[in-house]
């Protein structure tokens, strides 16, 4: 379960700009998400070995910090001590919104940041991501959890996060990569949205 949760917050956190698309169309993304299958030569043999979640933790931020040269950022807490708009952390972006929204102090640590990795503890008990009604009718609805993510500030896009993630997930974890399907949005007419290239 580790790993499909992984995979889920990697897509989405990987790119902020990704992220913010995403919940701004999320009804029309969900009707028009076209899922294709990857072609490969060969598959990558299955891992029958059992990951616990610091061992899934530990691989992500070694692979994006010693292969993808990302800086590796703490947590947080997941209380903010300087965002009075947040009561919790919620995401793993929460710690870098003086970068998105360009407050960021040149004495921050934030500052210098091009790349990083990091393995955000997350609450999500209220408000616009309250996922308390989901708690307990599924395996991936928590009130506290981590999200593992991966950043870049003006540093590379979308072609770079898709290639390491596919190698983080089928090299790294060793899932088979003939059981792995990509989706990308299909576009919307109505909206004037382009399909995703």
């Amino acid at each position: 379960m580790a790993i499909k949760n992984l995979i889920a917050s990697m897509l989405l956190i990987s790119n902020p700009t990704l992220c913010r698309s995403f919940r701004s169309f999320s009804s029309t993304l969900f009707s028009n998400v076209r899922s294709i299958k990857r072609p490969f030569s060969q598959s990558i043999a299955r891992n029958e070995r059992e990951w616990n979640a610091n061992e899934v933790r530990k691989e992500f931020i070694d692979f994006f910090h010693s292969e993808k040269s990302h800086t590796i950022y703490p947590s947080s807490p997941v209380v903010p001590h300087d965002d009075p708009t947040l009561l919790f952390s919620n995401a793993g972006m929460n710690q870098f919104k003086p970068i998105f929204l360009g407050q960021v102090d040149p004495k921050s640590p934030l500052f210098p940041l091009k790349r990083a990795v990091n393995s955000q503890k997350c609450i999500r008990a209220g408000g616009k991501h309250n996922d308390l009604e989901d708690v307990g009718k599924d395996t991936y609805h928590h009130t506290f959890f981590e999200m593992l993510g991966t950043w870049s500030f003006g540093d590379y896009f979308k072609e770079e996060s898709i290639e390491w993630a596919w190698q983080l997930l089928t090299q790294v974890y060793s899932l088979p990569a003939d059981r792995l399907y990509a989706t990308y949005f299909g576009g919307d007419e109505g909206m004037n949205l382009p399909e995703d290239a």
